[in-house]
C-alpha cells in the first residue's frame, strides 16, 4: 500500500536502487541478443559479396561495350574527315580489335563472348572479321554482340547512315 501513495518518480527512483543494491543492472543487452544481431550480420555479410560480383562484371562488360562503340565511331569518323575508308578489325580468338589509323590493339575481357555478324566480304577467317566505313559515312553495316551469362550487349552498325548504336539485351 505504500507504494501506491508514492509519486511514480519515487518509484522509479526506489525501483533503480533495489536493482542496483541485488546487482542487476539493465543497461547493457544479453548474450541472446547479441547472438542474435551477429547472425544476422553474418547472413548480410553472405549475401553482399555476390551482388558486388554481379555489379562488376556487369560493370566490365558494359565498358568492353563502351570501348567497341568508341573504336567504331573513331573509325567511321576518321573516314569522313580522311576522305578515305576507314576499318574496325576485329579478332573474336584473341579478344581485341584493332582501328585503321591506330597501332594500339584494345584487349576485351577474355570471360566473354564476342559474336561478329558483317558483310561476307568483310570476312577475314573465321575468327576475324571487319566492319567498314566509307567516305561518306556509310558502312558495311553489321552487329557485334558481346555476351556472359545471361547479359547480353548487341551493337548495331547501320550500313545506310554508319551509325553505331548500343542495345542491352537482359
Amino acid at each position: 500500500m505504500l507504494e501506491i501513495l508514492l509519486s511514480p518518480a519515487l518509484l522509479v527512483r526506489k525501483r533503480a536502487s533495489l536493482r542496483i543494491a541485488l546487482g542487476k543492472s539493465q543497461t547493457g543487452f544479453t548474450l541472446v541478443e547479441l547472438l542474435v544481431v551477429l547472425a544476422l550480420a553474418g547472413l548480410l555479410m553472405s549475401l553482399i559479396p555476390p551482388l558486388l560480383e554481379r555489379g562488376a562484371s556487369s560493370a566490365e562488360m558494359k565498358g568492353a561495350a563502351r570501348r567497341v562503340v568508341a573504336g567504331l565511331k573513331y573509325a567511321r569518323s576518321q573516314a569522313i574527315t580522311g576522305h578515305k575508308e576507314a576499318v574496325l578489325t576485329l579478332d573474336l580468338e584473341r579478344h581485341q580489335f584493332m582501328v585503321t589509323g591506330k597501332k594500339h590493339q584494345y584487349p576485351l575481357p577474355s570471360n566473354m563472348e564476342i559474336g561478329l555478324m558483317t558483310a561476307s566480304s568483310q570476312v577475314d577467317s573465321k575468327t576475324i572479321g571487319k566492319i567498314r566505313f566509307f567516305p561518306d559515312g556509310t558502312s558495311t553495316g553489321g552487329q557485334i554482340t558481346l555476351s556472359r551469362g545471361d547479359r547480353k550487349y548487341l551493337i548495331d552498325i547501320n550500313w545506310l547512315t554508319g551509325r553505331v548504336a548500343i542495345l542491352d539485351e537482359e
